[in-house]
């Protein structure tokens, strides 16, 4: 089954005539196209034809178009937008609907931006952040201990004998005038 479909500048060949005719300009083989993209040769065939019923999903349908453009080094969007106009229009490969109307959460959302992260940048500078405020919380401990005065809760600094002599404790000897 090909699906032909026409747009505002006139008649335009269908995705799987795009594919095959740029294939044969490169020269390459459904064979080599496959070994090449990795895609099973009779899903390359399937592309070629346009039978898209013989994919389980659009999904697969999108990626491997995707893939098998980039290698014949075609216009990669323009081509999506003309396979999605066709997938459009085969019943079979409608989006389905919704599975709920409810808002997303805050959860959702932040699972979705984890999700997009890429964990083996993120972690080791987390690593690294986390490590230099460590290190500055430790040096303004150290400088508050550092800043501290040891003797502010003495009282002032004036020598006052013992009111009571006893046996424990020996007199000052008597200061010698200077000369």
């Amino acid at each position: 089954m090909v699906l032909r479909s026409r747009y505002n500048a006139g008649f335009m060949r269908t995705v799987a005539e795009q594919l095959r005719t740029a294939r044969e300009a490169k020269g390459l083989t459904v064979y080599q196209v496959a070994e090449i993209t990795k895609i099973k040769t009779d899903h390359v065939r399937a592309l070629e034809e346009g039978n898209y019923e013989a994919f389980s999903a659009p999904v697969y349908i999108r990626g491997f178009v995707r893939t098998y453009a980039n290698l014949l080094k075609l216009d990669v969007p323009a081509l999506m937008e003309a396979l999605d106009g066709e997938l459009g229009r085969a019943q079979r490969f409608h989006e389905p609907l919704a599975l709920s109307n409810e808002p997303r959460g805050v959860l959702d959302v932040a699972m979705l931006q984890l999700s997009k992260v890429n964990w083996r940048v993120a972690l080791p500078s987390l690593g690294v952040a986390l490590m230099l405020l460590a290190l500055v919380l430790a040096y303004r401990v150290w400088r508050a201990q550092q800043s501290k005065d040891p003797l502010r809760n003495l009282g002032p600094g004036l020598y006052q004998p013992p009111q009571n002599l006893s046996g424990d404790t020996l007199p000052l000897p008597p200061t010698q005038p200077k000369k």
